[in-house]
């Protein structure tokens, strides 16, 4: 299935720590991508697949409409393939995805990053008590994540690129930072994104009609 995926990309883009500008030597490069199944192929019992994926290789494609269904319930992991600043490739249809891509923004944001987020603190923090350890990679990526929702909430633009702290994200990666001020941080993230949830100019939900249009485009444009 990886080779049907790959002759119907109409997206494809490097996410992970490349595109969150936290990469070092020996980072994986982790892609993701869009494909668009040929309408006709839909008209059978055997459907196209919803993904695709190929571990071997760091890559998970999805196809169209899967992908606008997860992006509409605001899918942290999904939002930033649209907004990933490392686009390998991308046709006619991947170019109108993306140029509809603030219309699957809501508030809703504020639950799916937040919840995220606040799961893997708990996890975290559950370790750390039982054992002793503290999982700081994971912890890192919490505080990704809750920068992230504060940031789409407030300007309506997806945070790929953390580069800008990227110092400070490292220390926590590599356990520099003490879980006392990994804690606090989150704990001030938190209580941001709460104040940008309250302010956001997102609406209550996601523009469905408009990527409705951009996927009946897309089908009529794969029926030949």
């Amino acid at each position: 299935m990886i080779e049907y995926a790959e002759r119907h990309t109409a997206l494809a883009v490097v996410v992970g720590s490349q595109a969150y500008g936290l990469s070092g030597p020996v980072s994986d490069h982790d892609r993701r991508g869009v494909f668009v199944a040929a309408t006709r192929d839909f008209w059978t019992l055997d459907k196209p697949p919803t993904h695709v994926d190929d571990p071997g290789r760091e890559r998970f494609f999805w196809e169209f409409e899967r992908f606008c269904t997860l992006a509409l319930q605001s899918n942290p992991t999904v939002l930033e393939v649209l907004w990933s600043p490392i686009v390998e490739s991308i046709d006619e249809d991947g170019s109108a995805l993306v140029a509809v891509r603030q219309a699957f923004l809501s508030r809703r944001v504020a639950a799916t990053y937040g919840n995220y987020a606040r799961d893997q603190l708990t996890k975290v923090d559950h370790r750390r008590i039982r054992t002793g350890q503290v999982n700081f990679k994971q912890a890192m990526h919490m505080i990704r994540l809750l920068m992230a929702g504060a940031h789409v909430l407030r300007t309506g633009e997806v945070l790929v690129d953390v580069s800008h702290l990227r110092e400070e994200l490292l220390a926590v990666k590599r356990g520099d930072m003490p879980w006392e001020r990994v804690s606090e941080w989150a704990g001030r993230l938190q209580d941001e994104l709460a104040a940008a949830a309250a302010s956001t100019p997102l609406p209550e939900h996601p523009d469905r009609a408009a990527v409705d249009r951009v996927l009946v485009a897309v089908r009529e444009r794969n029926l030949k």
